[in-house]
């Protein structure tokens, strides 16, 4: 093992996409987002690898090197895709994490293709990294891999960061096979999580289920000791300043501005399609605010850019039948010829285009029902160099802890919304600026490279890391 990688990565995705190139032949290019901004670095200067899947069904690309980082593919069969992905992890894991914002399914073929799937993870990492490497294993879909790799290979250190809630003992309770997805997160020597009532929640887990006895951020398990903490991770600054500054964008924006009508103020929101997002509660409250005068067509408008996102999934697809409908509704009653209050995009937006649209906005409506972190928000207040805008987020985002200045509202109460969202059209300039300075400051003091240093210092030495 000697000749392996001393730094790995091990996640879903690979942190590439696959293109076109101009002479027509497939390519990988690096996929956008804070996590590969990170962690890419990282892994290119200390001699590293990632392992992942390339996101394609039945895919047999072989190991390679881009971006200077060695790519270690996972091939997952379209079986595998079916039922690990979309079946325990997304139809599954997902929804239980979430507070139960729909119902989990439970199914035994599932939990089954997922052990699998894990377990390959493992054994790919366990080939790649050298005697006493550094492994950092990612999110929700790769409970089972520390445990796995540990057993095979003891000699690594291991840290686990989950980017999702991490549900109470009541919820996680419910899921069959409880105690094997936990001894999974076990086998990590440092477990990360978004919020610390997410950390106690876990080590709280670990008493009742397994008899362990937790003492402050640690346990000790199979003669281990494990730490879990919580590192609240963040954006690429740079990245989104860099944009905000971009002459282009800033033309866009006013496009944008142009197009909408320059004398209407403008909601956004920009999520997944999924039912965690709380789309449909922000179309009904915008709705219902349209209904009682409190806004106008004339003087409001809402866009809401929905990005595809497991639409294999029967609940996402009658999540989109249902805010569809709701949007044809609200545009058909309030609309004008050339002119409706909601504009809605089922459409993927380019990093350029999403920041064109925040430099646009009055007010940002981030508004899940829950959500780990939410780094829309956090993108939101970095792109507004400006101090203008306003930010509207849910109180059950791991973000409202930090960005607390923002025009804090419970989702699941259309009532707390609509106020929610007047209050931000309502408030003075100067009282939007002071909101908007202090959120600032607070995403420029901790970026996504201080979150994945910090992290990583930890699992060096949990005494000595900041906490």
């Amino acid at each position: 093992m000697g000749d392996g990688y001393s730094f790995v990565v091990v996640a879903n995705r690979l942190p590439v996409d696959r293109t076109t190139g101009e002479d027509g032949g497939q390519q990988w290019t690096r996929s956008p987002g804070g996590l590969v901004s990170a962690l890419a670095p990282i892994a290119r200067t200390s001699g590293g690898a990632w392992v992942g899947w390339t996101g394609a069904a039945d895919d047999d690309t072989g190991p390679q090197e881009v971006d200077g980082i060695q790519l270690r593919p996972v091939p997952l069969s379209a079986q595998d895709v079916d039922q690990y992905y979309e079946g325990q992890s997304n139809s599954t894991i997902w929804p239980l994490f979430h507070d139960l914002v729909e119902q989990p399914v439970h199914r035994r073929e599932w939990r089954q293709a997922y052990e699998a799937v894990n377990r390959r993870f493992a054994e790919a990492t366990a080939e790649v990294a050298a005697d006493g490497a550094t492994v950092w294993v990612h999110d929700y879909q790769l409970l089972l891999v520390p445990a796995m790799l540990r057993s095979l290979r003891p000699d690594l250190r291991i840290g686990f960061f989950l980017h999702i809630p991490f549900p109470p003992v009541e919820l996680f309770m419910q899921l069959p096979r409880r105690a094997e997805l936990l001894r999974g997160l076990l086998g990590a020597d440092l477990v990360g999580f978004q919020r610390p009532l997410a950390a106690q929640n876990f080590l709280q887990l670990a008493g009742r289920l397994l008899g362990l006895q937790p003492h402050d951020d640690r346990v000790c398990y199979e003669g281990r000791t494990v730490v879990a903490r919580a590192f609240p991770i963040s954006i690429d600054v740079g990245e989104i300043d860099r944009l905000a500054a971009d002459p282009d964008v800033q033309l866009e924006s006013e496009r944008l501005r142009a197009d909408l009508g320059d004398n209407r103020r403008l909601l956004l929101g920009v999520d997944r399609l999924d039912y965690t997002k709380g789309i449909e509660q922000r179309v009904e409250a915008f709705g219902e605010l349209l209904a009682e005068g409190a806004v106008s067509n004339d003087e409001v408008v809402l866009v809401q850019v929905a990005t595809p996102s497991r639409m294999r999934v029967a609940q996402y697809q009658q999540l989109r039948e249902r805010v569809e409908r709701e949007v044809g509704r609200i545009n058909g009653e309030y609309g004008a010829v050339g002119r409706v209050p909601v504009h809605y995009l089922f459409q993927s937006r380019s990093p350029e285009e999403l920041v064109a649209l925040y430099l646009a906005t009055d007010v940002m409506l981030v508004t899940p029902l829950r959500d780990g972190m939410n780094l829309v928000a956090k993108e939101f207040v970095a792109a507004r160099r400006d101090e203008l805008g306003a930010l509207v987020l849910s109180e059950f985002t791991g973000a409202a802890a930090e960005l607390d200045d923002a025009f804090l509202v419970n989702p699941h109460d259309v009532e707390d919304l609509k106020r929610g969202m007047v209050a931000a059209l309502d408030a003075p300039p100067d009282e939007r600026a002071v909101r908007m300075r202090r959120m600032r400051a607070r995403v420029h003091g901790h970026d996504v490279d201080r979150w994945a240093r910090q992290f990583l210092a930890t699992l060096d030495d949990p005494d000595r890391a900041e906490t």
